[in-house]
This record gives structure tokens, sequence and C-alpha cells, in this order.
């Protein structure tokens, strides 16, 4: 078994997974926090 995976193939897919998870990971935490923020101002 050979591994098809080079260790130089992988230079610029580090930085798109990067790009991607933030532009996706972003909004997302931010969501999460603006609910909780309105969940605790419906419960005081």
């Amino acid at each position: 078994m050979t591994d098809h995976t080079s260790p130089h193939a992988s230079g610029g897919n580090g930085i798109k997974l990067v790009l991607a998870w933030g532009f996706v990971g972003i909004p997302l935490v931010w969501g999460v926090v603006q609910t909780l923020v309105n969940a605790i101002k419906a419960f005081h």
C-alpha cells in the first residue's frame, strides 16, 4: 500500500480549509451568541 498524498500537495489546501471554516464558523458562532443573549433577556 502506498500513500498517494504528498506533503507538498497540502500547502494551499490548509489555507483554503481555514478560510472555509472561518466563512462558516464565524456566522455560526455569532448566531449562537445572539440566541443565548436573547434567551437570557427573555428569562429575566
